[in-house]
């Protein structure tokens, strides 16, 4: 299959190509027990796979791609609810799952480690549907994003290019396998690109610093933790690369990085809808904080104000990201609708992310425009840049700020913070002084924790319920 190409590139001790705790297999071991899965499946359009940080995932779910099926990667922590949308709104009428008890609707069937199977089976098209991911549901039922082939296969590409990424590379990782960033970054695309793979159940430090290896992918919040302990931090720095994604990296932790590792690391943007379109490169040594990067090869941005109209690219003026490139998703599952309201006929995706852009052509993610773009007495203010000036305090771990209705202004400044030995006032003063006073928080509320998702993602819109 073209989308595992890698696997015949990969390096010559590739016997330990892929490891999941105890269970190692090699290239062809992988692709013997995939083969095995995929003749049970029929010609079953779409499969479901039950997305535990496994090895029988991953043999799911290249199973279920050899077989010429559309994969739905279904988070295992989903409730019965959230489960039965999926399966039902995908199609699916099989689930495939390892050991671990699934109750659904639909035939459950397990993937075993130990059957092998040589048979070849028919290469889909660059136009098949490769994987349908779910989106999180924020403004209503999960909705699914159809990835082809050849969009993965893109997007997977144009990264290896960006970060010379190659088979002698040592990819290590903690991450779920039902988002992106686990499954397509750091799964797909180690095998893709030939690199052997040590997955590390869950993402603590001590497990990623004793992984040994040359690539990292984890979130900030991953990130974060493993800078709170000084020598597990230092043993990355024989690391290559260091690689944040999936929410914003506070400014803080990437200095602590560095200090602690010697690398800046690689911060770079993404979506569902569009995999990874925009990042630092490997091979850029001026990385700064907050910083996504230029687009990745093959991809287009604008940033444009609410009239469609391009903002000046001066670092500072803020609009909606555009972005189009051979990526992006085909659509949203059975809503034709919605598709069109966020991709117009030129293949510009609207992906409602508030960013601004450099005269270097490098980006920097504002926030989302439904809760990050602050109209407030008549100015546009993102709120990505005062939580930056939060976190810049001493005494703040945690920062997230959202626009409130207010009668006089519109909308006020409201932040949510975790803090140690700071008053509200204080802060307010702090920021005023760090940036214009019209971006000061009008109100502070202090918390023991920001609620957050399985990818470390504050989930705003509990904060403005």
């Amino acid at each position: 299959m073209r989308l595992l190409a890698g696997l015949a590139r990969s390096t010559p001790a590739a016997d330990d190509l892929l490891r999941f705790g105890p269970v190692t297999m090699s290239a062809e071991r992988l692709l013997e027990c995939a083969s095995a899965v995929a003749d049970d499946l029929h010609g079953e359009p779409v499969v479901a796979v039950h997305a535990t940080a496994t090895a029988e995932t991953v043999v799911g779910v290249l199973g279920a791609l050899l077989g010429g099926a559309a994969v739905v990667p279904v988070p295992p922590d989903s409730g019965p609810r959230e489960r039965a949308h999926i399966l039902r709104d995908s199609g699916a009428t099989l689930l495939l799952a390892g050991a671990e008890d699934v109750p659904a609707e639909v035939d459950v069937r397990r993937v075993d480690l130990t059957r092998t199977s040589s048979t070849r089976h028919p290469e889909p098209g660059p136009e098949q549907p490769a994987l349908i991911m779910y989106t999180s549901g924020t403004t209503g039922a999960p909705k699914g994003a159809v990835l082809t082939h050849g969009a993965v296969e893109a997007g997977i590409d144009a990264l290896a290019e960006v970060w010379a990424w190659t088979p002698d590379d040592v990819l290590v990782h903690g991450l779920p396998l039902f988002h992106v960033h686990g499954l397509v970054l750091g799964v797909l695309g180690a095998l893709r690109v030939g690199c052997r793979l040590r997955h590390t159940g869950r993402p603590t430090p001590e497990a990623y610093a004793a992984a040994g290896g040359s690539l990292y992918f984890a979130v900030p919040t991953v990130w974060s933790r493993i800078c709170a302990q000084p020598d597990v931090a230092e043993r990355l720095s024989s690391a290559r690369l260091l690689v944040s994604g999936s929410a914003a990296l506070p400014g803080p932790v990437f200095d602590r990085m560095r200090q602690l590792t010697g690398h800046r690391p690689v911060e770079r943007y993404g979506m569902t809808e569009t995999l990874i379109t925009l990042s630092n490169r490997a091979d850029d040594p001026a990385r700064r904080p907050g910083v996504v990067g230029a687009p990745v090869p093959g991809v287009r941005t604008r940033v444009v104000d609410e009239d469609g109209r391009a903002v000046p690219a001066d670092g500072t003026a803020i609009g909606e990201l555009w972005v189009r490139g051979p990526m992006l998703f085909s659509g949203y599952l059975g809503r034709p609708d919605i598709t069109a309201a966020v991709r117009d006929d030129d293949g510009w995706f609207r992906t409602g992310d508030i960013a601004s852009v450099a005269p270097d052509g490098a980006h920097r993610i504002v926030g989302r425009r439904s809760t990050d773009l602050i109209k407030s007495g008549g100015y546009r203010i993102g709120a990505g840049e005062v939580e930056d000036a939060l976190l810049a305090h001493p005494d703040v771990r945690e920062a997230a700020v959202v626009g409130t209705p207010d009668d006089d202004l519109g909308q006020q400044v409201t932040a949510f913070v975790v803090a140690d030995q700071v008053t509200a006032a204080e802060l307010v003063d702090f920021v005023a002084r760090t940036l214009s006073a019209h971006k000061r928080p009008r109100r502070i509320s202090f918390l023991d924790a920001l609620p957050r998702n399985a990818m470390g993602k504050v989930q705003k819109h509990l904060l403005v319920d």
